[in-house]
């Protein structure tokens, strides 16, 4: 008969050094909180619902970090006047519109009467045939001569060219109008995109928040019970991952600022909460129609009619013209005579060689302009049908995210509370919970961005960006 008594003895001790391990445990656990229902009891000091603690930040992140209370659509409108005003861009445009309207006045002036004067002084001299005295004669001489001209009648060339001169007038304002509308664009953009790193790093944050009281519980665990120090070089990493994460972030805002200061300034204004300013998704209809009013339709358009009107200003420059002609002729000096003349010219081209070709010219860039034109109202029609599905997807990706978001926050909390319990869920349970929760925060907050970039695409693509922050 083998006695048994070793046996037990050797199990009360194994059974008192897991209950000793047990309340080591838990004593250290007791700050890592799990909220899983309304009755547990208020986050500890390791509760995941605030940011990295000041000291942990340096200051350059702080303030990176720092979201004020400002309302966001006015903080856009402000940056993008401010972008407006400050674009060397948009500057040379405008001075090119200022060129395109000189050009126009220009052209209107051709009705009017043109004047001219002319003066000349000369030493002349007179050798008539033979020997005599009065055959050589030279001596200072004066001539003044002032002319006017008028167009009476020109087939309609002069009509046709100003035509021209006011749709390029046009089409550069409107072109002045499509820079302004890409400046703003590139603005709201990039101060989206402010906005969503400073969420994403606030996210991180926290989960550097919660990997980092995790190690701390584990490194109490791991003195009392060696056994579980795997479990802490597995937190260990996790909390390096999160770091990295949270520095990457971190550097993707810092130089999304950089760019946006490119357009605004030195100076950014803190940040605002951007995760709602453009959530409304506008009629698809309603943004299909505004094609037709954009900056870039409307100078195709106008361009288009200015080449119509330069091939009918060809075509009229082949045609009879009539001008009004006024012109008187006065010398003195070495010979004294006045002379003037006064009626009407009238031009008419018999043979012009190349005037067909000139033609023709024009006419087939009339009709290459129409087509262009065309072609942007056809692109940006498809491009807002591809942007409201581009749109409409990050919209339903974020509300799902929004239930993925629910369950996972549960289950990671089961999770951790079963991890606590010892034994009924390992660490790396744990860890893949925890993971796999920030991931879908990213997510959302990638989702809630997108869906506005692509809605401030749709508005750019008619009446402008800018109109919904109205």
């Amino acid at each position: 008969m083998i006695d048994s008594t070793p046996r037990r003895s050797l199990r009360r001790t194994s059974t008192f050094r897991l209950t000793a391990s047990a309340a080591v445990v838990l004593t250290a656990l007791a700050g890592f909180s799990a909220p899983v229902r309304a009755q547990d009891p208020p986050p500890s000091r390791c509760s995941d619902e605030r940011m990295l603690p000041p000291a942990q930040l340096s200051a350059k992140d702080t303030a990176l970090l720092d979201v004020g209370d400002a309302d966001p659509r006015s903080q856009l409108q402000e940056l993008v006047n401010r972008a407006l005003n400050r674009s060397k861009a948009l500057g040379a445009t405008r001075l090119l519109t200022l060129a395109a309207e000189a050009d126009y006045q220009e052209a209107k002036a051709q009705r009017l009467p043109t004047v001219t004067m002319g003066l000349s002084a000369a030493h002349t001299g007179t050798v008539l045939p033979g020997d005599g005295p009065g055959n050589h004669s030279s001596g200072v001489q004066g001539r003044g001569s002032l002319s006017v001209t008028a167009p009476i009648y020109d087939s309609g060339r002069i009509t046709k060219l100003t035509e021209w001169k006011s749709q390029l007038l046009e089409a550069a304002r409107f072109g002045q109008s499509s820079a302004e509308e890409q400046v703003a664009l590139q603005t709201v953009s990039l101060a989206l995109d402010r906005g969503r790193y400073q969420l994403q790093a606030q996210v991180y944050s926290q989960y550097v928040r919660k990997m980092a009281c995790l190690v701390e519980a584990l490194d109490i665990i791991t003195k009392a019970d060696r056994g579980r120090a795997s479990e802490l070089v597995q937190a260990q990493k996790s909390l390096q991952q999160a770091d990295l994460s949270y520095e990457q972030t971190t550097s993707a805002l810092r130089q999304t600022e950089v760019r946006l200061k490119r357009f605004v300034g030195d100076e950014l204004p803190r940040g605002a909460a951007m995760s709602a300013v453009l959530a409304r998704l506008p009629d698809l209809n309603e943004m299909l129609a505004d094609v037709m009013v954009s900056p870039d339709v409307a100078a195709a358009s106008a361009q288009a009619q200015a080449q119509r009107s330069y091939a009918e200003s060809v075509r009229a420059g082949q045609q009879p013209s009539v001008s009004l002609l006024v012109s008187g002729n006065t010398t003195v000096g070495q010979a004294r005579q006045t002379d003037w003349i006064g009626g009407v010219t009238v031009n008419i081209p018999i043979v012009q060689p190349g005037a067909d070709s000139a033609l023709t010219s024009a006419r087939r860039r009339a009709q290459a302009a129409s087509l262009q034109r065309d072609e942007t109202i056809e692109a940006k029609r498809y491009r807002v049908q591809e942007m409201y599905e581009a749109a409409s997807s990050s919209l339903d990706r974020s509300r799902r995210l929004v239930d993925i978001l629910r369950n996972s926050e549960r289950v990671r909390g089961f999770t951790l509370q079963q991890w606590q319990q010892l034994g009924k869920r390992s660490l790396f349970d744990v860890m893949a919970a925890e993971g796999d929760y920030y991931s879908m925060r990213v997510a959302h907050v990638n989702a809630l961005y997108d869906a506005q970039q692509v809605v401030a695409i749709i508005w750019s693509q008619g009446r402008g960006v800018v109109t919904p922050l109205r």
